[in-house]
């Protein structure tokens, strides 16, 4: 039985190297695995498949002896714009609203699997870096989070517009880099904020231009690279269980609830008919700039 659960592992391991890869492109260099979000004509936003990738990609690098240090970035205008609201919202997808009376079961299990998915950045035994030009928002922003370390231009911008309505970020990573005060700053307002602003509040390690961006991550990575995999390793797990013993698991237990019964509330329902009628375009504009009362679902004179 052993043996056998062995040779199961390693035709899985084989398995996740060699299968093709439609959302993410991956390779390694000196030392480094750069994971790249690859729907650059959409922003790089969230599908199905990206998630189940992406912690395809960073089992590789672990699994990958030459590899010290995972690098993740988006390829074209943004890192991540978030989830694919054209397909989730616009769209009738019984993944993000199922017909009522819903299950919050079946919700929960599915965004669960999608947290999991972007918590193996946070969980990998190797060290994640993510670099964030352009946007980092919604889903995007809960990706970037769950890496041990971020370095933004200062023109890109990071926030959870969906705290305003129709979600709660369920990797809850705000808290645990800025506090409760600064967490509330923004999931209370659903502000976006740049990367300056950013790094002011400790959320990134530190913001720059954009031009400087590449180097800045190169200069910090291949500082590490120099690292043995195994010390890297064992100050990670030793900074991470401080998290974890402060609830994390708990607390994206509620989370991934809480942001399930905001898409099911009666504004998150509100906010996916506007978005169905008027296209999610409008709706967005609407929900981030304020001018629409979700409660009584009409514009605010």
């Amino acid at each position: 039985m052993l043996k056998l659960n062995y040779f199961t592992r390693v035709l899985s391991h084989i398995s996740c190297q060699h299968r093709s890869l439609s959302t993410i492109h991956y390779k390694v260099q000196n030392r480094i695995a750069y994971i790249t979000l690859n729907r650059p004509e959409v922003l790089n936003s969230i599908n199905d498949l990206m998630p189940k990738e992406l912690s395809t990609c960073v089992e590789k690098a672990n699994h990958d002896s030459s590899v010290h240090v995972i690098v993740l970035a988006g390829e074209g205008k943004a890192f991540c714009s978030g989830y694919d609201l054209t397909y989730y919202a616009q769209l009738k997808n019984e993944k993000a609203v199922q017909e009522m009376p819903w299950d919050p079961m079946k919700d929960y299990t599915s965004m669960k699997e999608n947290t999991e998915h972007f918590m193996s950045l946070f969980r990998s035994p190797k060290p994640t870096i993510c670099k964030v030009h352009g946007d980092a928002l919604a889903g995007g922003s809960d990706i970037a989070l769950c890496c041990d370390m971020i370095l933004m231009a200062n023109e890109a911008r990071i926030g959870y517009m969906p705290a305003r309505v129709w979600g709660c970020p369920t990797t809850a990573m705000w808290i645990y880099r800025v506090g409760v005060e600064k967490a509330k700053r923004i999931l209370l307002t659903g502000d976006k904020i740049t990367g300056v602003e950013a790094e002011k509040l400790g959320l990134v390690l530190k913001s720059v231009p954009q031009e400087e961006l590449s180097d800045e991550v190169e200069k910090l990575v291949r500082r590490m690279t120099a690292v043995p995999i195994n010390q890297l390793i064992m100050q990670k797990l030793l900074i991470n269980q401080v998290l974890e013993n402060m609830g994390l698991r708990t607390t994206q237990m509620f989370a991934t609830l809480f942001d399930g019964i905001a898409r099911h509330s009666p504004e998150g329902m509100a906010f996916k008919r506007r978005s169905e009628t008027v296209g999610w375009k409008t709706a967005v504009k609407e929900r981030d700039s304020g001018t629409y009362d979700w409660t009584a679902d009409k514009p605010l004179l």
